[in-house]
């Protein structure tokens, strides 16, 4: 299976188009991000200078699903938001109905670097209901 990958350096104006990967590379360029160097070097800088926090985005086309990670907070409380992007049926109307929203986004803030992994790597085994447990309700 292939993914799309996308980057957002903080430092750069843009979203860096990575291409299509297969689960190896994706996990090998997550691993490979220097998280918390980013963030050592955007603590030292005004709002200005800061475009966005360093963030990697994996999307599976096969499903329909993106998987996003993002880490904040200054280098020694380094904490990952992982967002989750997918169908969902929701109820509306006090629970009278229901609605396909076809790009339902989830977000859990707070995360460890290791949570952030364990994610993905769900996410690449298309694994979505370990991630949607992660997801808070």
């Amino acid at each position: 299976m292939n993914f799309t990958v996308s980057f957002w350096d903080p430092f750069k104006p843009y979203e860096i188009k990575m291409g299509e990967m297969d689960e190896a590379k994706v996990l090998e360029t997550f691993e490979k991000v220097p998280w918390i160097k980013f963030l050592e070097r955007m603590a030292g800088k005004k709002p200005n200078e800061i475009n966005y926090s360093p963030t990697i985005e994996i999307g599976n086309k096969e499903n329909n699903t993106t998987l996003t990670l993002s880490a904040t907070g200054l280098p020694d409380k380094a904490e990952y938001y992982i967002f989750f992007k997918r169908s969902k049926t929701v109820k509306q109307f006090f629970g009278l109905s229901e609605k396909l929203k076809e790009n339902y986004l989830s977000e859990a803030k707070g995360q460890t670097y290791d949570d952030a992994g364990n994610c993905l790597k769900a996410f690449l085994k298309n694994d979505l209901d370990f991630i949607e447990s992660k997801m808070p309700s």
